[in-house]
């Protein structure tokens, strides 16, 4: 099935839902906007109840990426890739390789208007595989000639962000006077914990495994539940696993006095911002601060920036945001509406 729709502000270029003819999985292509250049966005493979709520995954956060290059000031729009793997069924080596080819087959035949690169469920040595079939694929190993794991650049875009936030919602961009609960302690979230430490911020942390209890021991960090973290008494909040974790039921239980974190689409609706809002509650939207990654290696593969320009593009998003939360602060809006308006305005920009 492929769809085009014209309102660009909202609806979505193409959709693409084929099933694999290696897998017979479904595989899911949202691109949102090309109006700033190419499609970008991240192969996603993961488990749902059905193959029609890895759809909704792919138009939610495409359209989400549309806005994160937007406000990156990145020449390219937003697109995702969703394989939807049924409840309980895993995939042997042989069977990754299979779905990961029919992955490249779809977006092949797209011609060039996106590419993908790592996401959940997948790495940068599965973008090699993908690129098997198809030049579009970025984040691969170093030595295949790529820029490599993309999650420390992501982790130096939120310590930008961190600071930013600091100074605007404390008066001061100092991390080691402040106190930070990092939920989820994943590649991005290991590397945002430790540097954390390492500006004497004082810290919790925790994650569904156990077994990354080792990361906050290093840190000197205390470990929590993912509950006690989502609801610690502390200066800010870090949301660094799977997205929806701001709810209308969770942000009344929030002892924050700020929330900035690289998990994607945190909001499980457009008014959770307003109650963050009205509890006081400064949120960073993801789709700023979450950005390190998508820059740095776009910047190095797709646009043939070197290292030190990608490192100003990483220090620029604490500017972009501080941008946004004046102009939230001046208007009386929130954060969410003051980054999505920036973010559709540059991409009609991009249409004229």
């Amino acid at each position: 099935m492929v769809a085009t729709d014209i309102d660009t502000e909202v609806m979505h270029e193409h959709v693409v839902v084929r099933r694999g003819a290696r897998s017979s999985l479904p595989i899911v292509v949202a691109v949102h906007s090309t109006a700033l250049g190419q499609a970008i966005g991240g192969c996603r493979l993961a488990h749902y109840p059905h193959w029609r709520d890895g759809l909704t995954d792919a138009l939610r956060l495409s359209a989400a990426m549309s806005d994160k290059c937007a406000l990156a000031g990145l020449p390219n729009g937003g697109g995702k890739t969703v394989v939807a793997l049924p409840p309980g069924r895993t995939l042997d080596a042989a069977g990754r390789r299979a779905v990961l080819h029919d992955v490249g087959d779809v977006i092949a035949g797209l011609a060039g208007t996106y590419a993908t690169g790592p996401d959940v469920g997948t790495g940068p040595a599965d973008m090699v595989t993908i690129a098997e079939r198809t030049p579009h694929a970025f984040c691969r190993p170093v030595d295949h000639g790529g820029s490599g794991d993309s999650s420390e650049h992501t982790a130096v875009g939120v310590l930008a962000a961190l600071h930013a936030l600091c100074a605007e919602r404390f008066g001061s961009a100092d991390l080691s006077a402040r106190s930070f609960a990092v939920l989820g302690l994943g590649r991005v979230g290991g590397h945002v914990l430790r540097m954390l430490a390492d500006a004497g911020a004082t810290l919790i942390a925790g994650d569904i495994d156990e077994g990354r209890r080792t990361l906050t021991d290093a840190a000197g960090a205390a470990w929590a539940s993912p509950q006690g973290c989502l609801t610690a008494d502390v200066d800010v909040l870090v949301p660094a696993a799977l997205g929806g974790v701001l709810t209308a039921r969770s942000v009344p239980t929030l002892r924050c006095a700020a929330i900035a974190g690289p998990a994607n689409n945190q909001l499980d609706a457009a008014a959770t911002a307003d109650l963050l809002h009205e509890r006081g509650i400064l949120w960073a939207p993801d789709v700023v601060v979450s950005a390190g990654g998508i820059i740095h290696a776009t910047a190095v593969e797709l646009h043939h920036e070197t290292s030190a320009q990608a490192a100003v593009r990483l220090r620029g998003i604490a500017s972009t945001l501080t941008d946004i939360l004046h102009t939230a602060r001046a208007t009386g809006s929130t954060p969410a509406d003051a980054a999505r308006s920036w973010a559709r305005q540059r991409i009609r920009d991009g249409h004229r």
